[in-house]
């Protein structure tokens, strides 16, 4: 099937070294060839190799547009399995826009964000798990969120998905054979496979259910929050581990009255620090707004940092926000911890105990003396993935529709195992097997419709 071709700026748009300008499509090689002269004069590309690169420039009639490097990858070995041409150009704005608007003239069209790695897809060069990854590994905002990525590319969702799909397609093949042919085929014994394998699909189900919570953070980073009374060392805190002064800190209560967000990597992990307006009451309508929207932060967070001034004893406002954080994990940073010390642990011990059943660490901090930072940092890591990141070993699910689909082939496993307990007839197995068995699909694009693809690709940057 003849498809048009398409062309657009693979690197940033703005003044850098050099531009690439990729072309990809049945008219990729000739599109290109039109307006690319060699040192010698000629227009060679029609002829070139494949996976070979050519000096030479871009013309515009008899006007010389760019000295060029152009590199020829014919198809099917290349990403998008068509022809595609890559000419590298000076990084300047306006070369590049020019080369770009020439090739279009040329008879190439303007890609659609996404649109080359939905070709690889459509044309079988990746699935969808890679084609994720790739946006994935573009985005990534820290080391283990980038080799997260950079494993997911070469194809671990895959395997494991293809893997757990064959298991369950011989069983619906077993079963629709012995519908179709109950006298050459017995159901003897297959009770107990059936229940051993589908114990076997949803062990592992869930194991990737359970390491996509950790997935989840590793990509997007973890949602923190601090909150604490007015004055209690909160934006100190922000500066300290951002590395430089991005809140205004004074000994003035109530300095913070809005939400400073900041993003910082740790060990690692990528941490999104929201800084927030003390809580506490008060009849100033600004400052009243700030804390109103510090509440709503702490609301949706994946962690709490809890800063109290321990130099100062617990009050009212303490109650609030106790009341506030008892749902969430929580880290209770005792601050000022090089002044006299009126609040100590066994005082905040006694206030969440009331009703805490998340995890709550409590550290002894100075951020004047930055003491206790260390274990801070270090504490995160503990609370949110045990201490250990295994990249190696472990299949981190990144991405949220792959996790919903994961969900959907359990619940369908889940009637299976109700069926058996029911002794239901063969083609209810038949059913919710073949509905574990698409949804898995739809994980890796083998099942999947056209609206979804469309969905998945227009979150590409243009050029990718």
């Amino acid at each position: 099937m003849k498809s048009d071709t398409i062309a657009a700026v693979a690197t940033a748009l703005s003044n850098s070294g050099i531009s690439i300008i990729r072309v990809s499509g049945e008219e990729a090689v000739n599109v290109v060839n039109s307006v690319f002269v060699s040192k010698s004069g000629k227009h060679i590309l029609k002829n070139v190799k494949s996976h070979t690169i050519h000096y030479g420039f871009i013309y515009k009639n008899d006007e010389m547009i760019d000295e060029v490097m152009v590199s020829v990858m014919k198809a099917p070995k290349s990403f998008t399995m068509e022809d595609v041409v890559e000419i590298n150009c000076h990084g300047g704005i306006l070369v590049t826009k020019k080369i770009l608007e020439l090739v279009i003239l040329q008879g190439a069209r303007l890609a659609m964000p996404g649109e080359f790695t939905k070709r690889a897809f459509l044309n079988g060069r990746i699935d969808l798990t890679k084609a994720e990854a790739i946006m994935d590994l573009i985005e990534a905002k820290s080391d283990y969120a980038l080799k997260s990525s950079a494993k997911q590319l070469k194809g671990v969702v895959y395997d494991k998905v293809k893997q757990l799909r064959e298991k369950i397609i011989y069983e619906i093949a077993f079963i629709e054979s012995a519908i179709d042919d109950p006298e050459h085929i017995s159901l003897d014994g297959f009770y107990e496979r059936l229940g051993q394998v589908t114990d076997e699909v949803l062990q592992e189900v869930d194991h990737l259910l359970e390491q996509s919570e950790n997935g989840v953070l590793l990509k997007n980073g973890i949602n923190t929050v601090i909150v604490g009374k007015p004055n209690a060392g909160k934006s100190s805190l922000l500066n300290r581990l951002v590395g430089e002064e991005k809140a205004i800190v004074t000994d003035v209560a109530g300095t913070t009255r809005d939400v400073l967000k900041e993003t910082i990597t740790l060990h690692g992990i990528s941490l999104n620090l929201i800084d927030t307006a003390g809580i506490h009451e008060t009849e100033d309508k600004v400052e009243k707004i700030g804390v109103d929207r510090a509440k709503d932060f702490a609301k949706d967070a994946d962690l709490i940092v809890y800063v109290v001034d321990s130099s100062v004893p617990l009050d009212d406002s303490d109650d609030e926000i106790i009341d506030l954080i008892r749902e969430k994990k929580t880290i209770v940073l005792l601050n000022k911890s090089d002044l006299s010390t009126v609040t100590d642990e066994v005082s905040i011990s006694k206030k969440l105990a009331q009703g805490n059943k998340n995890i709550c660490r409590m550290i002894k901090t100075s951020t004047k003396e930055n003491v206790g930072i260390d274990e801070f940092e270090h504490t995160i890591k503990e609370m949110f993935f045990q201490g250990n990141i295994s990249l190696e070993d472990e299949i981190y699910i990144t991405n949220l529709r792959q996790k919903e689909y994961l969900y959907d082939t359990k619940n369908s496993l889940v009637l299976v195992k109700q069926s058996l307990a029911d002794e239901m007839p063969e083609d209810f197995y038949s059913i919710d097997l073949m509905n574990a068995y698409t949804s898995l699909g739809l994980i890796i694009g083998e099942e999947v419709e056209d609206d979804l693809v469309q969905e998945i690709f227009s979150k590409f940057c243009m050029g990718k």
